[in-house]
C-alpha cells in the first residue's frame, strides 16, 4: 500500500528517477507540478552549500502552487542520497533534508539503519534501490519503507535481472511499496509494471530530452534518435555497472565494444578526479525509442497520464 501523500497527489503512478548532473530544480518543479514525484541526486547540488538554495526553493515554489491550486496539489519531491563511504558530502546533506523535511528520501549504494531511522524521525519516507533480492531484504532488515527494483534496461546504474523475476521475488516477501525501474518510457508501460506487482514506475531517461533538464542539446538529441541498441553496459566508469549511450563513450575516444573492467573497490561518487574524467559520459536506458521529441517536463507527464489511461481503457474494453 503507498503511503497517503504518493498515492493521493498523483496524476499517474511515476517517480522520475533522479539523474546524476540532469536534474534541477527547473526539473524537478516541473515534475512535480505536473503531478509525478520529481527528485534529485543531492550530489547535482554543486558546491555544497548550493543544496540549500535548491531545497528552500523547492519547498517554497512548492508550497506556493498548493496554495494557489487547492484542488491539484503538487506531487511530493525526493533527494537521492548516495550513501557509499566515497560520499564525504553525506552528513552534510542530511542535515539539510532534515532541516527542510524532505518528503522523500532515496538511499543508493549503501543501506543505514541510522540514517532510515533519522529520515523517520522527521517524518519522511525512504525508497532504497535495489537490483536483487539480497540487498532487497537487507534494505528492508535496516527499516527502509519501500524499495525500488532497478532491472534490465534502466538507465545509470542498473542490474541486469528481468523485471518479470524481480518483482516477483521481491513481492513474495514484501507488500510494501514498491517503484519498478528499467526502460519504461511510455503510460502503457506504467500500467505494466503495475500489472507485474510494482505500485509505481520509476521513469528517468525519457527526462533528460525535456527542456528543463540540465543536459546538453547533443544529449538530448541523441536519446530521441536513439533506441535500445545504442546503449553500453559497463561498470568503467564508476566502478558499478551501468547503462550508458553508445555516441558518449565514442566521443570519448574509447571503444564501445572493448571497454576495459574498472575495479569496484575504487568506486567513486562524491566527484573526485574520476568521476570528473567522465563526465561527459551520458547515462542512458534501453527504453528510449518511445522518446520522439524534446519536450516541457509537463508535456512528457501529459503523455503518460494519455497513454496510462487509453491502456487502461483498451484492456478494460
Amino acid at each position: 500500500m503507498l503511503p497517503v501523500s504518493l498515492r493521493e497527489r498523483l496524476v499517474v503512478p511515476v517517480i522520475a528517477a533522479p539523474l546524476f548532473i540532469i536534474s534541477n530544480p527547473d526539473l524537478v518543479l516541473a515534475q512535480c507540478k505536473a503531478g509525478v514525484v520529481g527528485s534529485f541526486p543531492a550530489l547535482n547540488a554543486r558546491p555544497a552549500e548550493l543544496l540549500e538554495v535548491w531545497l528552500a526553493r523547492i519547498t517554497r515554489e512548492l508550497a506556493e502552487h498548493d496554495a494557489a491550486h487547492p484542488e491539484r496539489p503538487a506531487a511530493p519531491f525526493a533527494v537521492n542520497q548516495i550513501v557509499h563511504k566515497s560520499n564525504d558530502r553525506l552528513e552534510h546533506d542530511l542535515a539539510l533534508c532534515e532541516q527542510y523535511r524532505v518528503p522523500i528520501i532515496i538511499t543508493s549504494l549503501g543501506a543505514r539503519e541510522d540514517l532510515n531511522a533519522r529520515v523517520h524521525a522527521w517524518g519522511g519516507i525512504v525508497l532504497h534501490d535495489v537490483i536483487n533480492v539480497v540487498h532487497a531484504k537487507k534494505a528492508l532488515a535496516k527499516g527502509a519503507d519501500g524499495l525500488i527494483a532497478v532491472c534490465a534496461g534502466a538507465g545509470g546504474h542498473a542490474g541486469t535481472t528481468s523485471p518479470f523475476a524481480l518483482i516477483e521475488e521481491i513481492r513474495s516477501f514484501f507488500s510494501g511499496p514498491l517503484a519498478l525501474a528499467g526502460a519504461i518510457a511510455t503510460g502503457r508501460g506504467v500500467l505494466a509494471a503495475q500489472a507485474l506487482g510494482a505500485d509505481l514506475a520509476y521513469i528517468g531517461s525519457a527526462f533528460i530530452a525535456t527542456r528543463e533538464a540540465n543536459a546538453v542539446d547533443a544529449y538530448k538529441q541523441a536519446i530521441v534518435e536513439g533506441a535500445a541498441a545504442d546503449i553500453v553496459y559497463t561498470n568503467l566508469f564508476t566502478g558499478v555497472h551501468g547503462n550508458y549511450l553508445r555516441a558518449s563513450i565514442t566521443q570519448a575516444g574509447l571503444d564501445p565494444d572493448q571497454l576495459p573492467t574498472s575495479d569496484p573497490s575504487k568506486m567513486n561518487f562524491g566527484g573526485g578526479a574520476s568521476a570528473k574524467a567522465w563526465k561527459d559520459i551520458w547515462g542512458c536506458g534501453q527504453g528510449i525509442a518511445a522518446v520522439r521529441e524534446v519536450s516541457p517536463a509537463g508535456e512528457l507527464v501529459a503523455r503518460l497520464v494519455r497513454e496510462y489511461t487509453d491502456a487502461r481503457r483498451a484492456l478494460a474494453a
